[in-house]
């Protein structure tokens, strides 16, 4: 991807920055050091990279859980809107990406329990007590990940999960389809609701939609290749596998 860059490498997948990723705690830092000063800047800037620090983990979840099925994870980039891991293949199986589509998701609700546990086994949440808050605030945030992740449209895991489940049914390509045009009818809906209460939302809808139809040109890319490449080799005959999308 252009314009990103390699900060690390872990277990064997390099975790790259997109030079975009620096505005966002450009931006929340500059806004809250007008509102509060210096303080309230460091403590916005370091709620965003360790935000974006469970983001990582949630697209590690994706990887290791891709490893099982022996697809390798080259890198993971972390983008304004959140990360991306590249697989170097689709998986074979509807079931394969339904593991690896909850997997990341699943991270960040251990890491919320994980968190409330602690803070629960000393009493709850001291109000006042910054560090409290701070854990308090990642925790709740981590949930709203992992529900909007839930949201059935790609490219988010609940897209991915909905035409995984389709495809345990329908051929892979239909059931791209289906979950396709589900998500980018919530994607009409977002933008609609983005004209009346936050125009936040309508960018949204743009993601949403743009990558709906991404994945919808790829399934359908895939089994025309797939197809002239078993009339290819044995002249016809071939019914397409429900291949897998990387998560």
């Amino acid at each position: 991807m252009k314009w990103s860059y390699r900060i690390a490498r872990i277990s064997g997948i390099d975790i790259r920055i997109h030079l975009t990723f620096l505005l966002l705690p450009l931006f929340f830092g500059l806004s809250d050091w007008q509102k509060g000063g210096a303080a309230a800047a460091a403590e916005s800037v370091a709620f965003i990279l360790v935000l974006f620090f469970c983001v990582l983990l949630h697209e590690l979840g994706h990887a290791l859980a891709g490893r099982v099925f022996g697809i390798r994870t080259p890198d993971i980039t972390l983008l304004p809107i959140g990360g991306v891991a590249r697989m170097e293949r689709i998986p074979s199986h509807p079931i394969q990406e339904l593991a690896i589509a909850v997997a990341g998701p699943a991270v960040n609700v251990v890491i919320a329990g994980t968190i409330w546990a602690s803070l629960a086994l000393k009493g709850g949440p001291v109000a006042g007590n910054h560090l409290d808050g701070f854990l308090s605030g990642l925790a709740t945030v981590n949930i709203g990940l992992v529900v909007f992740n839930c949201i059935p449209a790609f490219p988010m895991d609940g897209g991915r999960v909905l035409r995984a489940l389709l495809a345990m049914k329908l051929r892979y390509v239909t059931a791209t389809k289906v979950a396709a045009r589900i998500g980018q009818g919530i994607a009409i809906l977002f933008a609609a609701a983005g004209f009346f209460w936050n125009p936040m939302l309508v960018l949204v809808a743009v993601f949403v939609f743009s990558g709906a139809q991404q994945e919808l040109d790829f399934a359908v890319a895939m089994e025309r290749f797939m197809e002239r490449l078993a009339a290819e080799q044995d002249g016809g005959g071939f019914v397409l596998e429900p291949p897998e999308r990387r998560p």
